[in-house]
């Protein structure tokens, strides 16, 4: 980056002692007094946008940023919230993935586009508060040199995995790529089920907690947001949501799609209780077909467990690393690992434990 950059390691770190307000703007101003913040880099996912950022937080976010000249070549949103004395920054709600967003630029001879990347990575870095606590899974997009900007910042890096396919443009070739037990649960559904659009967040979403209230559940998630976010969302072209409907016309599975410009993400899905067990499959097979007819890739949302992977490597894909950091301050730790040891006490103390215990250890 060499004298390019506006905004050095060093004076990041001298701004940020005089007052962080200089260096970061909240999400709220970020999105409405930065003109090339608004427009957006075009490397960002649609977890990175202002008017995202701006609903799963309610407003309570960030944004680091490095400039060549007047050009903004970085920039790296991050959620903040507060736990009595400790200000902490993980992943807000309902979004999957953040990080650092780099320009790609031209590179000249005898330049390396690991170490352009890797300044800019450092420079947004160390804009960041120093946060009790900071975790974020990153962007698959984010590459190597970003992530080793964190390892000398001094910040753990994990690798976890998510699958993502090409996409297909035909459903012949789509329905080949099948493997298994998906395809057959694909080709059951659809003899006796239709994929339509869902028109309405509202059904979608009403639809989705009465499937949870069956199954004794509750919603993590606050469902005013989740309106307001499916709604905004809709109204600008990056979510779709299909439904699986039986031959009387009855949503038995749904799904939310959302886009930005490169990739299609599988987002959230739901079930009938009594519902065709392929219903969420066919659903996933159907939002494979439609990314590839609009050139986009499938996210297919990440592996938690081998569970997962062994339902979704039937819809073929490949696996793609996604980076994930993490940093927390010892005394803070400290604290945290107090807290849940007494909670474990205290649980373990519980006349109520011990007959659970004894419940779940009956022949009976």
């Amino acid at each position: 980056m060499g004298n390019e950059s506006v905004i050095s390691r060093h004076a990041h770190a001298s701004r940020q002692q005089q007052s962080d307000a200089k260096s970061e703007r909240t999400g709220a101003l970020a999105g409405s007094t930065n003109l090339e913040l608004a427009a957006g880099l075009t490397e960002r996912s649609i977890f990175h946008e202002p008017w995202w950022l701006d609903i799963v937080t309610n407003g309570a976010w960030r944004v680091a940023e490095v400039k060549h000249g007047n050009r903004v070549v970085g920039e790296m949103p991050h959620a903040f919230t507060q736990k009595a004395r400790w200000q902490i920054s993980t992943l807000p709600p309902l979004t999957r993935t953040l990080g650092p967003v780099i320009r790609p630029h031209q590179i000249g001879a005898g330049e390396r586009d690991w170490s352009q990347r890797l300044d800019i990575a450092r420079d947004l870095i160390a804009q960041l508060p120093r946060y009790a606590h900071f975790h974020q899974v990153m962007d698959p997009r984010i590459s190597e040199a970003e992530a080793l900007a964190f390892r000398l910042e001094g910040f753990t890096v994990k690798v976890a995995f998510t699958l993502v396919s090409a996409g297909w443009t035909d459903e012949a070739t789509a329905f080949a790529a099948l493997r298994g037990t998906a395809r057959t649960a694909v080709r059951r559904a659809r003899e006796s089920l239709t994929v339509e659009p869902i028109d309405s967040a509202n059904t979608f979403l009403d639809f989705y907690n009465a499937n949870l209230a069956v199954r004794n559940l509750d919603n993590k998630h606050e469902t005013t947001t989740m309106t307001r976010l499916l709604n905004e969302a809709m109204n600008r072209g990056a979510c779709t949501l299909l439904g699986a409907f039986d031959s009387k016309g009855s949503l038995v599975a749904g799904t939310a799609l959302l886009c930005d410009t490169q990739k299609m993400y599988y987002f959230l899905s739901t079930r009938r209780q009594d519902g065709h067990s392929g219903a969420v499959s066919l659903l996933i097979w159907s939002a494979m077909c439609m990314a590839g007819k609009r050139g986009l890739s499938f996210d297919f949302d990440g592996i938690s467990s081998a569970g997962i992977l062994n339902f979704l490597g039937g819809f073929g894909g490949r696996l793609v690393r996604r980076f994930e950091v993490e940093r927390t301050m010892p005394l803070y730790a400290a604290l945290r690992a107090t807290l849940h040891s007494a909670k474990t006490i205290a649980a373990v103390a519980n006349p109520a434990h011990w007959r659970s215990r004894r419940n779940a250890s009956s022949p009976l």
